[in-house]
C-alpha cells in the first residue's frame, strides 16, 4: 500500500473512517468528507446507477441505498494516493433485504480531494481503468 502524500494522510484517513461509517449504517458520520457540491458516479450496471450532485442528493442516494441492505459490508484493502485523488479497492459483500444470495464482488472507488473535502466520488468496476482515469491517462470511465 503507498503511503499517503503529506498533504492527504489526513483525507485518507477520512476515507476509511467513511467506510467505517458506512458499513455500521451511519450515513451522516459517512457524508462529513464530502464537499457541498460533491459529484457522486456509479457505473452501468449498478442498483444506483446514474450521476448524483450535491451533498444532500448524495447523501439520500446513500441513506436509500444503505436501507436495502439486510447486513454486509464494503471493506477497503488498499488505499493508493495519485496526485489530489484516493483510490480505494474495496471487497463488498452485501445481501440485500429482499434477497437471499450474497453479493460479492470487487471495486475501486476514487475520490477527487479539494480543500481537505471529496468534491467527486467515483467508482469503478474495472480496478485498473480506475488506476487510469485517476492518473490522467484515460479520459474514459466504466
Amino acid at each position: 500500500m503507498d503511503e499517503p502524500k503529506p498533504s492527504l494522510v489526513g483525507e485518507a484517513e477520512a476515507v476509511k473512517e467513511f467506510y467505517a461509517a458506512l458499513n455500521r449504517n451511519d450515513v451522516r458520520a459517512a457524508v462529513t468528507i464530502l464537499d457541498s457540491q460533491i459529484e457522486r458516479i456509479e457505473p452501468p450496471g449498478f442498483p444506483g446507477e446514474g450521476t448524483y450532485h450535491g451533498l444532500a442528493a448524495v447523501t439520500a442516494h446513500f441513506e436509500s441505498a444503505r436501507a436495502c441492505w439486510a447486513e454486509g459490508s464494503c471493506e477497503p484493502r488498499e488505499f493508493t494516493v495519485a496526485d489530489d485523488k484516493i483510490i480505494a479497492l474495496v471487497d463488498v459483500r452485501v445481501k440485500l433485504k429482499h434477497e437471499e444470495d450474497w453479493r460479492e464482488g470487487r471495486v475501486a472507488d476514487v475520490f477527487t480531494f479539494r480543500n481537505g473535502k471529496a468534491i467527486q466520488f467515483r467508482t469503478f468496476i474495472d480496478e485498473q481503468l480506475a488506476f487510469e482515469w485517476a492518473r490522467g491517462t484515460t479520459t474514459d470511465g466504466n
